[in-house]
């Protein structure tokens, strides 16, 4: 949580400067600076981490194809019903080529994918009921079977959006009004449907759009640093009432995700089972459940 509160200070130059090259080149690789992009560009060097690694699972070479890895993320998300990374996914999954009628919901993916259901419900609400079945399950051979790359490789961005879907949460992001997930322009065109993907270079006219709109971000980041500095002469006290004034107000309010039912349709569609929620993992007197420890 420390981590990642708002500043206190505005970046120095050289931290500004390495802030707005990685905004630059998740430009040029992505075609957009997301809001999580936003967000987490408070604190350059945990966006760094973030970034490189959403790159690795995204972009960079492994045994799953790109359309197949952000369906797999829409799938997670879809878990806690985070809309806004549906969102974002379901524009990804389109741009590297992804099948539109998977869209439609869960029960049009290929049966392969389908099979990922279970263990996905599971890992999002209660994991330590996953066992060495559900593994094998989905190892056994057949014409739908995964192999244990594409198993781990799967497993890994169940997890990680299911995690990435809390962080939305908890720091309240939403796409902007254009639903387009971020800032940004036009993606790039997208990569072959399996293999590494290419080098992105910043140069040329995309490059310099790139920077332009970087900039632009960049102000904007200034601004909000600018109006949280006029904050410093609160006191504690006054900062804690206003926070239990805000958190009183907000729990009159219905989530977005609720308020909207076809915005609930668009995201439950990848979902089975979806009253299957979280639960408990042992209370007094009960007798703790069998866990699946794997070291």
């Amino acid at each position: 949580t420390t981590l990642l509160s708002p500043c206190r200070q505005i970046p120095q130059e050289g931290a500004e400067s390495s802030l707005r090259q990685l905004l630059v080149e998740a430009f040029a690789s992505a075609g957009r600076v997301d809001n999580i992009t936003m967000v987490m560009g408070l604190h350059p060097q945990y966006l760094s981490s973030f970034w490189k690694t959403q790159s690795l699972l995204l972009r960079m070479d492994g045994p799953l194809p790109y359309h197949t890895r952000h369906y797999i993320a829409i799938m997670a998300a879809a878990r806690h019903q985070c809309s806004y990374l549906v969102g974002l996914h379901r524009e990804e999954f389109l741009q590297v080529g992804g099948n539109p009628a998977w869209l439609q919901g869960l029960h049009c993916a290929p049966q392969k994918l389908r099979n990922l259901s279970e263990i996905n419900k599971l890992l999002a609400h209660r994991p330590w009921l996953v066992t060495k079945e559900h593994i094998e399950a989905l190892l056994k051979t057949g014409e739908d079977s995964w192999s244990l790359a594409e198993l781990v490789q799967a497993l890994v961005l169940l997890t990680h959006y299911h995690s990435l879907a809390s962080f939305v949460f908890g720091c309240g992001i939403h796409p902007k009004v254009d639903q387009d997930g971020g800032h940004g322009c036009r993606p790039p065109s997208p990569h072959s449907d399996s293999g590494s993907a290419s080098d992105d270079s910043v140069g040329g006219s995309g490059g310099r759009d790139a920077v332009r709109e970087v900039e632009v971000l960049m102000e904007r980041m200034k601004l909000l640093q600018e109006s949280q500095l006029e904050e410093e002469g609160v006191t504690q006290e006054e900062m804690a009432t206003r926070f239990e004034l805000e958190k009183s107000e907000s729990l009159l309010v219905a989530p977005a995700d609720t308020a909207d039912p076809s915005l609930r349709s668009n995201v439950l569609c990848f979902v089975e089972d979806p009253e299957f929620g979280y639960k408990d993992f042992t209370r007094r007197g009960e007798q703790a459940p069998p866990t699946f420890r794997a070291q």
